[in-house]
């Protein structure tokens, strides 16, 4: 009990912010995990934590990381909490069967998910729960003409700021800096923060 109530008041925020991290559960790893994936669910964690919704409402959700970075994400979250910088939704890609595109289409904030870079056999950083994707819709991937998810052409001109985006010296950019993570803007993907920029 004093365990459990010390880490409680180690990851207090702002009021009303909580957070939580717990081993993850096969049930917050289905579809997202298979045989070969280079890290075994013992060194992932589901890091539990309160968000503000686009409607202004606060929320609990659930992002599945990397054992090791799971306290920072704790620290990227309390920070945005205290901004009310606003996720559209927060949930394992369990909750669209593994699917990154239809987790990106649903708008979904995610992270661990045990695939491939695109068109490569390179493993990506969401493989080793070391990637997040952030408002996927709002912050689209661009690469010439080509948007995923769709829905995100709306959002290929950076210059007009709209709630959910990440921008450069923006809140969102600054709470992964912090904690030492990089933004994907650089190759446009914009959704993407990782351990490396990758």
């Amino acid at each position: 009990m004093l365990l459990v109530l010390f880490a409680a008041a180690a990851l207090a925020g702002p009021p009303g912010f909580e957070a939580t991290i717990q081993p993850v559960r096969w049930d917050e790893l289905r579809g997202s995990y298979r045989a070969g994936c280079p890290v075994p669910p013992a060194q992932l964690r589901t890091v539990h934590v309160s968000y503000w919704g686009f409607d202004g409402k606060p929320r609990l959700g659930a992002v599945v990381v990397a054992r090791r970075q799971a306290a920072n994400i704790v620290s990227v979250f309390r920070r945005l909490w205290a901004e009310r910088f606003p996720i559209k939704r927060l949930e394992p890609v369990s909750a669209f069967r593994g699917s990154d595109d239809a987790s990106m289409a649903a708008d979904n904030t995610s992270a661990f998910n045990c695939r491939l870079v695109g068109g490569t056999t390179r493993w990506s950083l969401h493989a080793y729960g070391e990637a997040i994707d952030v408002n996927p819709v709002e912050n689209p991937y661009v690469r010439g003409s080509y948007v995923s998810p769709s829905a995100g052409r709306a959002f290929v001109d950076r210059s007009r700021y709209r709630k959910g985006m990440a921008v450069r010296g923006g809140v969102l950019v600054r709470a992964f800096a912090a904690v030492g993570w990089k933004w994907g803007a650089s190759f446009g993907d914009y959704q993407h923060f990782s351990t490396t920029g990758r």
